[in-house]
């Protein structure tokens, strides 16, 4: 299992719901939230065997912003 860590432009809860049905099709992931109360607004991931770039595509077919923080 990995931990995939991204900075989003989601604000609200209402965004998160929007973008869930998009992660819910996603195959791999165990789990995932976002920080609200965190400045970057984190979406945290705990996958299997899932590519970064799939999750940030997942995130833009939502209409938000999605970058990997890196180490």
């Amino acid at each position: 299992m990995e931990v995939l860590v991204f900075k989003t432009n989601i604000r609200y809860r209402k965004h998160i719901n929007a973008i869930e049905p998009h992660i819910a099709r996603q195959s791999g992931i165990i789990k995932w939230n976002v920080d609200l109360k965190d400045s970057d607004k984190i979406l945290r991931i705990e996958a299997i065997d899932l590519h970064p770039a799939k999750i940030e595509s997942l995130v833009k077919s939502a209409g938000y912003t999605c970058e990997e923080l890196r180490d």
